[in-house]
């Protein structure tokens, strides 16, 4: 069958590869892995480019890194959001009996990624791009646009779900895809890039610290 994978990068990244090393994912591995009698004909990845941060300066380099090395997979397209800081005021979870019981912050937040992965799910589905689409994230706002390809294109849907399963999406289950799947710890180890590779711009190795 020929499958489509649609990949919420932060998602997946918050999901089950922030705090392990398992960070330099082999996005084309994973999908092959995850459905290895199908035709992988295309892996969508959604994405945002981040800012350096106070404890992580080195961020937007090592971002970087990893999005030429995703390049490198010829059947492979990076669709990038934005991230939107702004200052709002925000309740204390845990006021005073005297004094404000508010505070100013600034709020990171990431658009478009959500927006653009519906969009190519639902594109791609009304243009036949694929007899299967595979989209790996838990985010409930896909819920509707899942279940339109599924039960009004007709498209066969399944979720990858890369939170533990316990917290898997109760909106994303009750739009009924035709299979959930888990992402194991063990196909995570498995599906890394080499330490060294190359494109137009020379080499790419994988960022000592991450």
């Amino acid at each position: 069958m020929i499958t489509n994978f649609y990949v919420d990068g932060f998602n997946l990244f918050y999901g089950c590869l922030k705090g392990t090393p398992y960070k330099w994912l082999d996005l084309d591995a994973l999908s092959r892995r995850l459905a290895p009698t199908h035709q992988i004909h295309r892996i969508r990845y959604f994405t945002a480019k981040v800012s350096a941060r106070p404890d992580d300066p080195d961020g937007p380099n090592k971002q970087d890194f990893y999005l030429r090395a995703l390049s490198t997979i010829p059947h492979l397209t990076i669709h990038l959001g934005r991230f939107q800081r702004k200052k709002t005021r925000m309740r204390l979870a845990y006021p005073p009996t005297t004094g404000p019981t508010t505070v100013e912050v600034i709020k990171t937040e990431e658009k478009g990624s959500d927006v653009n992965l519906a969009t190519y799910l639902l594109a791609d589905a009304f243009r036949e791009d694929c007899q299967v689409a595979i989209v790996i994230s838990n985010d409930a706002d896909l819920a509707e646009p899942i279940r339109l390809v599924c039960h009004e294109v007709g498209l066969r849907v399944g979720v990858v779900n890369p939170h533990r399963v316990r917290g898997r999406s109760v909106d994303l289950q009750a739009a009924a895809p035709t299979f959930f799947r888990e992402i194991r710890e063990t196909v995570l180890a498995t599906c890394q890039f080499p330490e060294k590779l190359e494109d137009s711009r020379g080499e790419i190795r994988r960022p000592t610290t991450w």
